[in-house]
């Protein structure tokens, strides 16, 4: 279908935004001849990954802002907001304003998160948002970010009967009833750019006795015809490991020019430690290692920017093959003609259980990269015909599970609504608060399901009253003569995104009496939900963290990621580099910038839970524990590092070293015999201490 059919002003529009774009393939040909441009209604649009959902968003955002209204375009992961408030800033040639807020753009991308918060407090914002656009839509039924944009969707429709709601998913079991709930019409279609063609191999096929060498034997082949391959593995180890077992496999057969471009990468992620002051940690020289022979492996362990390096040379045809964990799935737009799935099981809290079959799809539809590819190739891997014969049955020949609301299920997600719910006034009383969770998708399901609905109104005020009774405990909720209302420490908890656990843990800790000590407070934001943990590279002996926090006044019994994490942060705070925090504890430490930036606010957030409850001790060590954790330096180099935009921790540390901490009669030309200080930062260090005199 030619983009003539298109209304010209969104035809100009997506035309000079997109020039890739011709025409519309069948899949956008059904939905916009469905009527998406025209109706007003909602929309629910399942089609494959890769055949354009984005446009198909896009298309109904301009028809809306060039009607004059506003949109909300929301996506579950800051890495999926920056990539899109990075494509749709084109639209600002047009006069079209891309933000994150619809308080200052016309098309605002926002988290889950933040979207449902603005839900609850910025309800004059929400009262302007023409159409709300959900990306990943089928991460409804994801158990930790799912409840929130059920009940964000729930909160919109109960507010502002007037929105109109795009849905933009996977292809759903049950359709049928996503789109009753949302009242909305659902336009489906299997076409696909790229045909997939799913395959599962086994061991005994090849005579051989190890997964490995099935990949070997793929990654063999898409070399032969210039293709790349991405194989998902459950652990980071294991991504390690089987990136190094194939580049020591292929290293001998590369030729010269792709042994330059694949040095090349490797001394872009070994750039990326030093810039950051540090020594490259074992696992950037193993990265780097890999690299150099076309591999690379990508998971969470990694600094932010060699994973971008990753995924930006393989999308440049840089590096042969990716293995990776499956946060891969979600979050970062990374076709390969070959995707290989070896590990089809993941680990629970009830052990080791096989991945959905919706998993296996998500997984599997990154095979094929439009524009580039004719094919696109999936293979499961088993260890047996007979284990091959079940994986066929179950994900190739399987049917997609039926996408279910977590939100019963996640305790945290129901008092977080509660209290969300009364702290903006939506919910005076039980009813009103019942009221609001039987709207949402678990309700739905739960009083129109033949085997629930008879009981499902019971159920639904036996959990919402537990909770409530929960939260009027542990003092977030009181009742008042005019119902129920939110307290201040309830109120603090509604306005941030903290788990409530995280806020009782942190509640009970100021309560505990005595000087606050910061070494035990750092421990106890370690063990909340909301600092992710830094993780133990291996089984090496964990003595080195039991001696740190030992150090600190911390006696444990059992080590682990908890406390690994904690005896980390500390030893940032010292200005250890990760090369130094690896090397002593054996962690993952290429994050342990991300978990200091984490821990600093949930300093902050403890802070304001001491102020509300009216405990005074400790606020300025608390103050100063925030930023050393922020900037990662000891207490002396605050005054420089916070006062000096971007000077960063190497440099202050080299400054006091040279002169002491009192800079004020340090001459421009001493400053400049410091190794990394320039003229502009030698000029602003002299304007601040030589205004002192």
């Amino acid at each position: 279908m030619s983009l003539e059919s298109v209304d010209p002003a969104i035809r100009k529009i997506i035309r000079e935004s997109y020039p890739q774009i011709e025409e519309l393939n069948p899949a956008q040909k059904a939905v916009v001849d469905a009527g998406l441009l025209d109706e007003k209604e909602n929309y629910i649009i399942a089609i494959p990954t890769a055949s354009g959902k984005t446009l198909l968003g896009v298309m109904a955002a301009l028809r809306t802002i060039l009607d004059g209204g506003k949109v909300v375009y929301t996506v579950p992961l800051l890495s999926i907001q920056n990539e899109k408030v990075k494509e749709f800033k084109k639209f600002e040639e047009h006069g079209i304003k891309v933000g994150k807020h619809p308080s200052s753009s016309d098309l605002a991308v926002m988290v889950f998160e933040s979207y449902d918060a603005m839900t609850r407090f910025n309800l004059n914002a929400l009262s302007d948002v023409d159409l709300l656009i959900v990306d990943e839509f089928h991460m409804i039924g994801e158990y930790s970010r799912g409840p929130t944009i059920e009940c964000a969707i729930t909160r919109s429709r109960m507010l502002h009967q007037g929105m109109r709601l795009i849905a933009l998913s996977a292809t759903l079991q049950n359709m049928e009833e996503l789109s009753t709930w949302l009242g909305a019409r659902v336009v489906e279609h299997d076409y696909r750019p790229v045909p997939l063609f799913k395959e599962v191999l086994n061991t005994e096929e090849f005579g051989i006795k190890n997964k490995n060498d099935v990949i070997l034997r793929i990654l063999k082949d898409s070399m032969e015809e210039s293709s790349q391959a991405l194989v998902f593995v459950s652990t980071r180890r294991f991504t390690e490991s089987l990136a190094n077992y194939l580049a020591g496999k292929i290293k001998r057969t590369l030729p010269v020019e792709k042994k330059k471009a694949f040095k090349r990468v490797a001394e872009k992620i070994l750039d990326v430690p030093r810039r950051r002051g540090s020594l490259p940690t074992e696992v950037c020289l193993k990265l780097a290692e890999c690299a150099e022979n076309g591999m690379a492996f990508h998971h969470a362990g990694l600094f932010d920017r060699q994973k971008e390096i990753v995924e930006e040379e393989f999308r440049a045809g840089n590096l042969l093959m990716i293995t990776a964990t499956p946060s891969l799935m979600y979050g970062v737009n990374l076709p390969s003609k070959n995707v290989v799935i070896r590990d089809y099981t993941r680990w629970t809290s009830q052990g080791p259980q096989p991945i959905p079959v919706f998993d296996y799809l998500q997984m599997s539809g990154r095979a094929g990269r439009p524009g580039y590819d004719k094919e696109g190739y999936s293979y499961l891997i088993g260890k047996t015909l007979s284990e091959a014969e079940q994986l066929q049955y179950q994900y190739i020949d399987g049917e997609i599970e039926a996408t279910n609301s977590k939100l019963l299920e996640n305790r945290d997600a129901v008092y977080r609504q509660i209290i969300s719910q009364v702290a903006a006034g939506m919910a005076k009383n039980l009813d009103e608060l019942l009221e609001f969770f039987k709207d949402t998708f678990s309700g739905f399901q739960m009083t129109h399901s033949e085997y629930s609905s008879l009981f499902a109104s019971d159920t639904i005020q036996f959990q919402v009253k537990e909770a409530l009774d929960f939260l009027m405990e542990h003092g977030m909720i009181q009742a008042v003569p005019d119902g129920l209302k939110a307290t201040a420490f309830g109120m603090l908890i509604a306005k941030s995104n903290y788990a409530v656990q995280t806020a009782v843990r942190l509640k009970e800790f100021a309560r505990s009496g005595g000087e606050v000590d910061m070494s035990r407070l750092i421990y106890e934001i370690c063990r909340t939900p909301d600092l992710i943990p830094i993780s133990f590279k291996g089984r090496k002996s964990r003595d080195p963290v039991r001696d740190r926090l030992n150090r600190a006044g911390l006696f444990v019994v059992d080590v682990g990621n908890d406390e690994a994490t904690a005896a980390t942060l500390m030893e940032w705070m010292d200005e250890r580099s990760e090369y130094e925090i690896e090397n002593a504890f054996n962690v993952y430490a290429a994050s342990t910038r991300r978990a200091a930036y984490e821990a600093s606010r949930l300093v902050k957030f403890h802070r304001e839970i001491c102020q509300v409850l009216g405990v005074y001790t400790g606020l300025d060590s608390m103050e100063t524990l925030t930023a050393r954790l922020y900037y990662g330096v000891k207490e002396e180099l605050l005054p420089l590092v916070v006062g000096i935009k971007r000077l960063g921790r190497r440099r202050a540390r080299a400054l006091v070293d040279a002169f002491g901490t009192d800079l004020r009669y340090i001459s421009r030309e001493e400053l400049l015999r410091i190794e990394g200080i320039g003229p502009k930062t030698a000029e602003s260090i002299l304007k601040k201490y030589h205004s002192h005199d």
